[in-house]
């Protein structure tokens, strides 16, 4: 199956320019070639926003932004994993969603580990969840998450075959997410694809690069360097057969994750974090 990373250069607080940039990407798809999904960064479409502007960034699921993404991808019959400022009432969240090739949205996750710049402006997700997608099951992840090995172990809980991993990860610890996210895909046999951003951004931050799709044994497929590139790869899903073929490391485990699953009405299943977790959180 073909994939493309999308590794971007985003500009922070401009709603417009992000969402053309993403619009122009998934237009130029290469779906006569074999394109199924396109992986975007995190908070793709706002940029990271701050208290002064959050409010003016944020965006419901049917959102002109958001609606503009997903009739690109309804027009060239392409997925997408898109972030955004989500507003939900009163409530902001660092959101990414799976758009299918229908332009419907497949799946939504929340940010469940903030970073500290996303403390006082974002609310906490209280869920991972996985979804059907093109014969695979699919879950998502934010950046910092994946620093967690619980949270990539609660997708693959619930039988994900891939994880996608929108990344906003900066210097100097463009590293650490590198190598957590072959140990994610390993630990759990399933490929896992993580899109960072690339360039400057506001807070005299840069960004790395070094998006990357690992397979389930933890080996590279494909990783990116620190330019802005679309780059095609190939998913083989030969790769997860072999790797569950003599051992199941969620079978064997004897150590529970102690969260409770739920079959939503969307037909997405999910595990939900405990109240006195989130309070933490």
């Amino acid at each position: 199956m073909q994939v493309e990373l999308a590794q971007l250069q985003l500009i922070d607080g401009d709603l417009a320019h992000n969402t053309r940039k993403v619009v122009q990407t998934i237009s130029n798809a290469d779906t006569s070639g074999g394109t199924k999904l396109i992986v975007f960064p995190e908070t793709t479409l706002s940029g990271f926003p701050v208290r002064e502007n959050v409010a003016q960034l944020a965006q419901a699921l049917d959102g002109p932004a958001l609606t503009a993404v997903r009739d690109a991808a309804r027009q060239r019959r392409v997925a997408a994993a898109v972030g955004f400022t989500e507003r939900e009432g009163a409530r902001l969240h660092n959101t990414t969603v799976l758009i299918d090739e229908r332009g419907e949205i497949a799946l939504r996750y929340r940010k469940t580990h903030l970073w500290a710049s996303d403390i006082g402006i974002y609310t906490p997700g209280d869920r991972f969840s996985t979804c059907m997608w093109n014969g695979l099951t699919v879950g998502l992840l934010i950046c910092y998450d994946i620093e967690f090995p619980e949270t990539a172990r609660a997708i693959g809980a619930l039988d994900a075959d891939l994880l996608l991993v929108t990344n906003g990860n900066m210097d100097p610890f463009g590293p650490v997410h590198r190598r957590a996210i072959a140990a994610r895909a390993m630990e759990n046999q399933m490929f896992a694809l993580m899109v960072n951003r690339c360039g400057s951004g506001d807070e005299a931050l840069t960004f790395p690069g070094l998006s990357a799709l690992i397979d389930p044994f933890g080996e590279t497929v494909v990783e990116l360097g620190g330019a802005e590139t679309v780059t095609k790869t190939d998913i083989d899903l030969k790769r997860l057969e072999a790797s569950r073929e003599h051992y199941n490391y969620h079978h064997d485990a004897r150590v529970a994750l102690g969260l409770t699953a739920v079959q939503e009405a969307d037909g997405t299943r999910s595990l939900l974090i405990d109240a006195r977790a989130r309070k933490a959180g």
